[in-house]
């Protein structure tokens, strides 16, 4: 081994430690707070998401109320008894 490639890697490995807490650690962060923001951002839209599913669900069973709902029969048999009545006839 070359009596001179002992410092040349201590060099090397001082100048590595040094762009790594000069440059890496920050990068570091960077990235860290973009996936706790995206995170935030996923957790809204998944928040909008459960409350218009909610919704949509409320507004099913309302309607799968009305239509198994025997006042509606009710209704549809008056409109077809006004149907069937015979229509008056004019005087002349």
């Amino acid at each position: 081994m070359d009596p001179i490639l002992i410092p040349i890697l201590g060099i090397c490995c001082g100048l590595l430690a040094i762009f790594g807490g000069v440059f890496v650690r920050p990068w570091m962060k960077l990235k860290e707070r973009r996936m706790e923001l995206e995170a935030s951002m996923v957790a809204e839209k998944a928040a909008q998401y459960a409350a218009q599913t909610e919704r949509l669900e409320q507004r099913v069973r309302v309607l799968e109320r009305i239509v198994t709902d025997k006042g509606i029969d009710l209704s549809d048999e008056i409109d077809r008894l006004r149907d069937e009545r015979p229509a008056p006839t004019p005087l002349n």
